[in-house]
């Protein structure tokens, strides 16, 4: 068992008051292959012999957990990681923690040196051009980087440039600090959790309207959801239900109208957990609306613009034998104290918009293989790629394993003998205490890894979401190993 687990585990329980057996017991089964997933899985002994030059574009979460693995499974490694922030590893996840008052800045954001595989080497700048036919990129400073295999493990970027009043932001990624988009927020009530100086702001404005909340002001808040792919989709749900638990802690909740505006058709693409969280909405009076996009926020008047959209039935087609189907929409002006906006979010330009991009920006990958549809010698995994499901840090945990057995295989001119089926779990936190526990794959059925009820919001979830996961993280996957 990896002691820095350990350690950053028992720190975690102690500083809430909670026993290492109390957490054990409550944990159950879940606990132990949770904690079991931690051991070493490979070593020197039994790696592989096979030589190549690795390059791997990103060191985030997905970047940093590759190249680990690759270093534990290649007797003779030779990788590199291209990688400008030196944060890059800072635990995303956490964002939500932040906004609601739970953690502070400082327990998410963690040093790339202190997580960079020992042998890996680091290249400190940002890949901008891409010659696949040649096997060759190029980074900011002009220098080409050469490869046998490419990994692209880059991430999204917030596309904040779609949402009119908030063009001048640009893209931003959520590690940046950036001056303009905390300018803009200030004191004009929204803010965002998909950016940790912008979960700091949320945190800011919850309190505030906690505060008019309960010195009787009748307070509206706004949750939106973008019409783009995004991480972490139930994120806008999860701080909604942390903000309904804050008020209700001040005995203000009934002061507050909590509304959520999703783009889709869906609250959730299970119905499973659909049902279970419209139903957890209706017990919390939070209401929603589907098939609704934030198009504009006017920050001076506090208002944000949305258009709802729906389709209906059109003239008859007689060729097709059927009715056209006619796109409707209308734009809605929605007043607000409160607004949390998760903004459109795409894959960084020079990348997406690359020779080893896609037409919708994103790179695209067979989905059970990870391997790049066109060039055999690339891979990528984690946000950047374009498969159906995969944008949570729970899906790169398992991407990275399939990702690392394939490209060994590859460099050895055998078949490629894992397939990523799908695994998506996203926590979604309905309070400080519990958490209903969503996993799924490509099925788009539940898949609970634990013998209960995957549906129900559980305290031993929040245990895992709060305590183990965040450890496991850091000490885990970014060694390789979880």
């Amino acid at each position: 068992m990896n002691k820095e687990f350990l350690d950053e585990f028992e720190y975690q329980l102690k500083k809430n008051n909670i026993s290492r057996r109390e957490a054990i017991k409550l944990l159950g089964l879940g606990g132990a292959m949770f904690l079991a997933s931690n051991e070493a899985t490979g070593t020197k002994a039994n790696a592989s012999d096979v030589k190549a030059k690795i390059v791997i574009v990103g060191g985030g979460l997905a970047g940093i957990s590759t190249a680990a693995r690759l270093m534990n499974s290649l007797s003779n490694p030779d990788v590199t990681v291209i990688e400008p922030s030196s944060d890059s590893v800072s635990y995303q996840p956490g964002n939500t923690f932040i906004g609601a008052g739970l953690y502070e800045k400082k327990d998410v954001m963690y040093k790339l040196a202190d997580f960079l595989p020992s042998g890996v080497k680091l290249i400190k700048d940002k890949a901008v051009e891409f010659n696949p036919e040649n096997n060759e990129l190029t980074i900011s400073s002009g220098e080409k980087v050469t490869y046998d295999y490419l990994i692209v493990a880059a991430g999204v970027t917030l596309d904040f440039s779609k949402i009119k009043g908030l063009e001048e932001i640009g893209d931003a990624y959520t590690i940046e600090s950036k001056k303009v988009m905390n300018d803009l927020f200030k004191n004009s009530g929204a803010s965002t959790i998909y950016n940790m100086d912008g979960a700091v702001i949320t945190w800011e404005n919850m309190q505030k309207s906690i505060a008019e909340a309960k010195a009787g002001k009748k307070v509206k808040a706004v949750f939106s959801h973008p019409n783009t792919a995004i991480k972490c989709g139930g994120a806008p749900m999860k701080i909604m239900y942390l903000m309904n638990e804050r008020l209700n802690e001040a005995g203000a909740r009934d002061n507050v109208t909590m509304t959520l505006y999703k783009n889709s058709a869906k609250m959730f693409g299970v119905k499973e957990y659909e049902d279970a969280i419209k139903e957890q909405f209706r017990v919390r009076d939070m209401k929603w609306h589907t098939s609704h996009n934030l198009e504009e926020v006017k920050l001076k008047e506090k208002v944000a613009v949305i258009n709802h959209h729906w389709q209906e039935k059109g003239a008859w087609d007689p060729d097709l034998e059927d009715y056209d189907i006619v796109r409707k929409s209308e734009k809605i002006e929605v007043p607000y104290d409160f607004l949390h906006i998760a903004p459109p979010m795409k894959a960084p330009d020079e990348i997406g918009k690359s020779a080893i991009g896609s037409a919708k920006g994103w790179i695209p990958v067979n989905k059970e293989t990870l391997q790049h549809v066109k060039y055999n010698n690339i891979f990528a995994l984690g946000d950047i790629a374009a498969i159906p499901l995969g944008k949570t840090g729970g899906t790169v945990r398992k991407q990275y394993k399939v990702l690392v057995d394939n490209l060994i295989a590859t460099m050895e001119g055998k078949p490629m003998p894992s397939k990523f089926d799908g695994y998506t779990v996203c926590p979604i936190i309905t309070s400080i205490g519990t958490v209903m526990l969503a996993e799924f794959d490509w099925s788009m059925k539940p898949t609970p890894s634990f013998p209960l009820d995957p549906t129900k919001e559980r305290y031993i979830w929040w245990l895992l979401k709060a305590y183990i996961l965040k450890p496991m993280t850091q000490y885990g996957m970014l060694s390789g190993r979880a």
